[in-house]
């Protein structure tokens, strides 16, 4: 079956990193999704995040090609673009343009900065959109710089996620009566909006400014990772009280009153040095087979190619192989509405 999104089109502009991102989701969930590349362009068939689209060449310099393009928005659903702010306005495709040939069109936009304010027309990465937006300045270690979570924040999560959801909600819109309209997706909006419950933890007392000293940026140390004996690593997440005291009996610490005091800061520092101990004298393995798949919250910290061969991922089908490819499998899963396999690009 084609997946949820049968039936809705979408013709995305081409360009790097977020908007391919988004195109892949949009695509992967049914829509047919047309990527506009500069003539002589040859899509990379090991790129994942080009699966399953229609590729089409134009010119967007060339009258010929721009008059092109604005028939095919004509009975398009949707556009995504990751122009800087005024460019496809100068192209002589912009919103304006686009929505008065097709009312019903939804114009996404994609921009680190958003389509205004100061920095607006500056250039950047997604380094410097959640540094903008505080989330960099939440991740790392107490008392050690910021640490880039490579650039999932931003152009992922908070830039090709947060475009798609506004979309498909906008794509609603039109259905249930609402009229075409923008979609102006900035990285530093989404990336600050992901960090949401760090706000709310921070308005109740919960949530400390300073880095990598709270429960969930390493400073507790029942929510870390721990290297094993072999040079491995294991994530531990054992907030609530029956888990934590799962992780106390299976490691033998359930009579040291050192972790009685679970959310007691003040312990943390003695708590973590005698866990960094007890995890370096086994193996990951031999951590695997006390721990993997009890409500302790434990897991391997596994690469590329050990996540592909685990059993769980296996049987999930979470990876798949496409032209020779691994890459992640399509997610999330529909159960009256299942996607077609992607397709290479």
């Amino acid at each position: 079956m084609p997946g949820p999104l049968a039936g809705i089109c979408i013709i995305e502009l081409a360009g790097i990193g977020p908007g391919p991102f988004c195109g892949m989701m949009l695509a992967d969930h049914g829509a047919d999704v047309i990527r506009i590349d500069r003539p002589g362009t040859q899509p990379n068939p090991r790129d994942p995040l080009l699966r399953s689209r229609t590729t089409m060449q134009l010119d967007l310099k060339s009258a010929e090609d721009i008059a092109k393009l604005r028939d095919l928005v004509k009975t398009a659903d949707g556009l995504i673009e990751g122009f800087r702010p005024g460019v496809t306005e100068r192209l002589g495709i912009g919103p304006d343009v686009l929505l008065a040939d097709n009312p019903k069109l939804v114009y996404g936009r994609m921009t680190g900065w958003g389509q205004t304010g100061p920095y607006a027309a500056a250039a950047g990465h997604d380094i410097n959109y959640i540094a903008l937006s505080g989330a960099l300045g939440a991740i790392g270690r107490a008392g050690e710089k910021p640490t880039p979570p490579i650039n999932l924040v931003g152009d992922f999560g908070g830039g090709a996620m947060m475009l798609a959801f506004g979309m498909v909600s906008a794509l609603l819109g039109v259905k249930n009566g609402a009229p075409g309209q923008v979609v102006d997706c900035a990285m530093t909006d989404g990336s600050a909006l992901l960090m949401a419950m760090m706000w709310g933890f921070r308005a109740q007392g919960m949530w400390s400014d300073t880095r990598g000293t709270n429960m969930l940026d390493t400073g507790a140390p029942f929510y870390d990772t721990y290297e094993t004996s072999d040079g491995g690593f294991v994530a531990i997440g054992s907030i609530e009280p029956q888990f934590y005291a799962l992780l106390r009996e299976t490691l033998d610490i359930a009579d040291d009153v050192l972790f009685d005091a679970q959310y007691d800061r003040a312990q943390w520092p003695a708590q973590k040095a005698r866990l960094t101990d007890i995890f370096k004298s086994r193996t990951r393995d031999e951590w695997c087979a006390l721990m993997e798949a009890t409500d302790i919250c434990f897991a391997p910290v596994l690469g590329f190619g050990e996540a592909v061969t685990h059993p769980h991922n296996r049987e999930r089908g979470t990876f798949i192989e496409v032209g020779g490819v691994l890459q992640p499998a399509p997610a999330p899963r529909y159960s009256a509405t299942p996607c077609d396999p992607p397709r290479q690009p």
